[in-house]
């Protein structure tokens, strides 16, 4: 799979339907950081009311509305149109990664076509999205991760710290698979290569989604589990180690 750096050409696929028009700016500017967007897209019937907010937004972020008119009720056009699309701009060899923008898991066969070609995938939308798109996704991210720290809600944030305090044990088992991969001979593991393991084991791993910014950060949170050190590697740099905290016990 191809890594990304900031001169990786990025196409930008929105499913208007499936998708929030109060968060593409910031979508836009999280994929932005990953490398640079090349297209960006739109795709609904822009003749119905129900997508009426979008305007102002794809005038002010320069995304290229598609028309796609329901032909029948029921079935959505629109995803059909974007996996056409997304197909042509793939076979244009132009694009080193996409962006799926859809909470649907319709584009789940999609994002594992795109990876079969080794292009990098990311997946955008909400919580609620499917975990078969998630995981055929390279990066998928929650739009709940992505605000404004100006907007910020004190209200929410509690909200959002109980949620984190629930969900953060999942990570343990691949935490534990990661340590038992990268430990030396001490029995620590650096946390810089486990970040990695875990994207690619949890595609929709995000430090965010347990209330904190960075790995280190989230195996601090189960310290019940985990005990970590710091020691001094190559020049300045400073490694950030961990292990299980029944490890020496067991040794």
């Amino acid at each position: 799979m191809k890594d990304l750096d900031d001169h990786k050409k990025i196409a930008v696929l929105i499913d208007a339907d499936n998708a929030q028009y109060a968060k593409i700016k910031l979508i836009l500017d999280e994929i932005s950081s990953q490398g640079h967007i090349v297209i960006k897209r739109a795709y609904g019937d822009w003749s119905s009311e129900y997508l009426k907010n979008w305007k102002g937004h794809l005038n002010e972020l320069a995304i290229q509305p598609i028309q796609q008119f329901a032909y029948t009720t029921g079935k959505n056009a629109t995803d059909a149109s974007m996996i056409i699309d997304a197909m042509d701009l793939l076979y244009s060899n132009k694009f080193d990664a996409f962006a799926i923008v859809s909470s649907d898991s319709d584009f789940t066969r999609l994002a594992s076509r795109l990876r079969e070609s080794e292009i990098f995938v990311f997946g955008v939308g909400e919580k609620k999205t499917p975990v078969s798109f998630r995981n055929a996704c390279d990066d998928f991210i929650f739009t709940e991760n992505l605000s404004d720290a100006t907007d910020a809600d004190d209200e929410h944030a509690v909200d959002d710290t109980e949620r984190a305090e629930a969900d953060i044990e999942e990570l343990i088992p691949v935490l534990t698979k990661a340590w038992e991969r990268f430990q030396d001979d001490s029995g620590w593991a650096n946390v810089a290569p486990v970040g990695g393991y875990v994207k690619r084991a949890k595609p929709d791993f995000d430090p965010r989604s347990y209330g904190v910014r960075k790995l280190p950060e989230v195996i601090a949170e189960l310290s019940g589990a985990f005990e970590m050190t710091k020691y001094k590697g190559k020049g300045t740099v400073n490694i950030v180690a961990y292990r299980p905290v029944d490890h020496h016990q067991a040794n």
